[in-house]
C-alpha cells in the first residue's frame, strides 16, 4: 500500500470519528482495520500514529483551522470531510516530517476525490495560510 493510500484509509478514519464521536480511539482503528482488511504494518502504524497525534494535539489543531478562515468564516461552517481533510493535513505540517507541498497536494487531491466542488481550493488556502506562518 503506498502512501496516498494510507493517508486517504486514514482520513476516512478520521472522518468516520468526526461523525460517530467515539471515545475508544484504540478500539475505533481496530474495528476499522478489520472492516477494511487493513494488513498493511506500515499503514497501521500510520493511521496510528496520525490518530493519536491528532488527538494529542487537537486543541492546536482546531486553532490553526480557525485561526487561517476568513473572518466570515466559522469552524461549525466548514464541511466533516473539509474538516477531516484539514486536521490529517494540518497534523502532517505541524508534527510529522513530512514535506509541506506534499503535504498540501494530498489534502488537495483528497478534496477534489471527496469535497464540494469549493473544497480543493478552501483546503489549499486555509493550508497556504497555515504554512505562511
Amino acid at each position: 500500500m503506498n502512501r496516498t493510500a494510507i493517508r486517504e484509509q486514514t482520513f476516512k478514519l478520521i472522518y468516520s470519528l468526526e461523525i460517530q464521536k467515539q471515545e475508544d480511539l484504540e478500539e475505533a482503528i481496530e474495528l476499522y482495520e478489520e472492516s477494511n482488511e487493513l494488513t498493511d504494518s506500515k499503514a497501521k502504524a500510520y493511521m496510528t500514529d496520525a490518530i493519536f497525534g491528532i488527538e494529542k494535539n487537537k486543541d492546536e489543531i482546531i486553532h490553526q483551522i480557525e485561526k487561517n478562515l476568513k473572518s466570515d468564516w466559522k469552524l461549525e461552517r466548514i464541511s466533516k470531510i473539509d474538516l477531516a481533510i484539514l486536521k490529517l493535513a494540518i497534523y502532517e505540517l505541524k508534527y510529522t516530517d513530512i514535506p509541506f507541498k506534499v503535504a498540501i497536494n494530498e489534502a488537495v487531491e483528497l478534496a477534489k476525490k471527496y469535497g464540494e466542488d469549493s473544497s480543493k481550493n478552501f483546503v489549499n488556502g486555509v493550508l497556504a495560510s497555515v504554512v505562511k506562518e
